[in-house]
C-alpha cells in the first residue's frame, strides 16, 4: 500500500476528501503573478516556478477548484476558507485580464456556478460578477439559429458542456422558465436514440442543417442530470423526474466499468469523470422526496462511492500526499517533469504525456472524494423544497 496522507482517515470520506485538498494546497495553489491578496494554480505538476507564474492557464479548471474549496468549507468548515476563495476568484480575474468573462460559454457557466454557490454557502459578495456571468448565458439563447447557446461566441456548435451548466446556473438564479426551456431542448436534440446517452452537441453546417457530434463524454451525463434535478425541483414536473431515471439508467450501463466511472484521460478530458460525481452525488443529496425517489438516490450514490474508493485505493503518493490518476481503476503514477505537458490546442487542452500532472486530473479525484463526503455525511446542496 502506498504511502497514506498524513492529514487523513483512510476509512473517513472526509477525511479522503481532506486528503485530496491538502495534495492540490501544497502542489498547486499559489499567488497569482506573486501578487497578495490573490491565488492561482499551477496547470501541472512538477513545473518550473517561472512557468507556473507566467506560462498556461486555464480558466474553466479554475472555476471547478473555486467549487471544491467551497466543497471544503462545507464538509470541513474551517477559518480561512471564504478568505482562500476570494483570493483564487481575484486571481482567476487578474489571469482573465481584469474580466470575468470570456469568449467560452461552458466557461462562463462554470465559473458562474461556483461563483454562485461562494456566495450562497460562505457568506461572499460577487453580485456584479454573477449576474454578468448568468447575462451571458441568458443572451446566448438563439433557438431560431438551432440551439441551446453555442459552445463559444461567434461559432455555431451547440453543445451539452454549455447548455447543460448553463441551465443550472440559470435554474438557480430564477431564470427556471429558461432553464426548461434549455432542458427541453437538450431532450429534444442531444439524446441518442439507442443508447440514451447525452450526446455532445449539434454543429452548424454551411447549408444551414445541423450535423450531431455523437461523443458520448461522461462530464454530459453529468451536466444534464444536473440540469433536469434544477428543474424537477423547480417545477416538481415528473417529466424531468422520468428524464433522470432514464439517463441513469444508460450511466450505469455505458459509462461505469465495474461500477467505477470511466475515466477521461487527462488535459480536459481529466474532469469529466469527476462532474459526472458530483451531479450523481447532487441527486443522492438532493433530489425531493418523491415515488421512487429513494432508489434512485442510492443507485446514484453507489456509483460515487464506489468510483471513491477506487480512486482512494489506487492512489500513488510522494511527499506524504496522494497523487490520483486519470483512470480510478488502474495504479496511479507519479508524474515528473519530463515528457509533453498539456497544450491549449484548438479550444481544448490536451492532456500530458502523464496525465497525473495535469492539475485537472487531480481535481476530478477530489471532485470524487468531495461527492462521497456529501453523500457520507448527508449535506444538501440547496434545502429541500
Amino acid at each position: 500500500m502506498d504511502e497514506q496522507s498524513k492529514s487523513s482517515d483512510p476509512h473517513d470520506p472526509n477525511g479522503r476528501a481532506q486528503a485530496a485538498a491538502d495534495a492540490v494546497y501544497d502542489r498547486h495553489l499559489q499567488r497569482a503573478f506573486w501578487l497578495p491578496g490573490t491565488r492561482a494554480a499551477a496547470v501541472a505538476w512538477p513545473i518550473g516556478r517561472m512557468q507556473a507564474q507566467f506560462g498556461s492557464w486555464h480558466y474553466w479548471w479554475h472555476a471547478h477548484l473555486v467549487d471544491l474549496l467551497v466543497d471544503a468549507a462545507i464538509h470541513r468548515p474551517a477559518p480561512g476558507t471564504a478568505s482562500d476563495v476570494n483570493r483564487l476568484l481575484r486571481g482567476i480575474r487578474i489571469r482573465n485580464g481584469g474580466r470575468w468573462t470570456n469568449d467560452y460559454y461552458d466557461d462562463m457557466a462554470w465559473l458562474g456556478l461556483a461563483v454562485e454557490r461562494a456566495d450562497r454557502h460562505l457568506g461572499l459578495d460577487h453580485a456584479g460578477g454573477l449576474r454578468i456571468l448568468a447575462g451571458q448565458m441568458l443572451d446566448a439563447w438563439v433557438p431560431d439559429d438551432g440551439g441551446g447557446i453555442p459552445w463559444r461566441k461567434a461559432d455555431q456548435f451547440f453543445n451539452a458542456p454549455a447548455n447543460g451548466p448553463a441551465a443550472i446556473l440559470l435554474a438557480r438564479t430564477g431564470h427556471v422558465d429558461r432553464a426548461v426551456a434549455m432542458c427541453d431542448w437538450m431532450d429534444a436534440n442531444l439524446i441518442h436514440p439507442q443508447s440514451h446517452l447525452v450526446i455532445d452537441g449539434l454543429k452548424k453546417q454551411p447549408d444551414g442543417s445541423l450535423k450531431a457530434e455523437t461523443g458520448t463524454f461522461t462530464y454530459c451525463q453529468g451536466v444534464v442530470l444536473g440540469a433536469e434535478l434544477e428543474a424537477f425541483r423547480s417545477t416538481g414536473d415528473g417529466t424531468h423526474l422520468d428524464r433522470m431515471v432514464r439517463l441513469l439508467d444508460a450511466v450505469e450501463r455505458h459509462c461505469c466499468t465495474d461500477g467505477v466511472i470511466n475515466g477521461g484521460g487527462g488535459g480536459d478530458g481529466g474532469l469529466f469523470h469527476g462532474i459526472l460525481a458530483r451531479y450523481l452525488a447532487l441527486i443522492a443529496t438532493d433530489l425531493p422526496p418523491v415515488e421512487g425517489s429513494d432508489e434512485l438516490r442510492a443507485r446514484a450514490a453507489r456509483i460515487v462511492t464506489t468510483s471513491a474508493d477506487a480512486a482512494w485505493e489506487n492512489r500513488a503518493a510522494i511527499g506524504g500526499r496522494p497523487v490520483f490518476g486519470s483512470d480510478w481503476r488502474r495504479r496511479a503514477v507519479v508524474p515528473t517533469d519530463s515528457g509533453t505537458k498539456a497544450q491549449f490546442v484548438a479550444g481544448a487542452v490536451n492532456p500530458s504525456e502523464i496525465p497525473e500532472r495535469d492539475l485537472s486530473v487531480q481535481l476530478s479525484a477530489w471532485m470524487v472524494l468531495e461527492a462521497a463526503a456529501a453523500i457520507e455525511l448527508a449535506k444538501p446542496e440547496r434545502d429541500l423544497p
